[in-house]
């Protein structure tokens, strides 16, 4: 573990005790917990991220019926809506 100071005004660290207090921890311990699981949203983002912008790179395929692409009537047939 690494210590680390912080400077903050009086009224905000009055509300970092508090809050800490209600959570039945020490003020480190519950900003770690707030720092950890603001690093665990980011690191799972940049997963999601770099997960997405490998699909995005990669051509899309398409598995046309029969083989053919459909004719323009085909895509915009609204039999369901007559």
């Amino acid at each position: 573990m690494k210590n680390i100071t912080i400077t903050l005004p009086e009224d905000v660290a009055r509300w970092v005790r508090v809050r800490a207090a209600q959570n039945e921890l020490s003020v480190s311990r519950w900003l770690a917990q707030i720092i950890e699981s603001q690093r665990h949203r980011e690191d799972e983002y940049e997963v999601a991220m770099e997960r997405f912008l490998e699909r995005a790179r990669q051509p899309r395929t398409f598995d046309w019926v029969d083989g053919r692409k459909p004719t323009r009537e085909e895509l915009h047939d609204r039999a369901g809506l007559r």
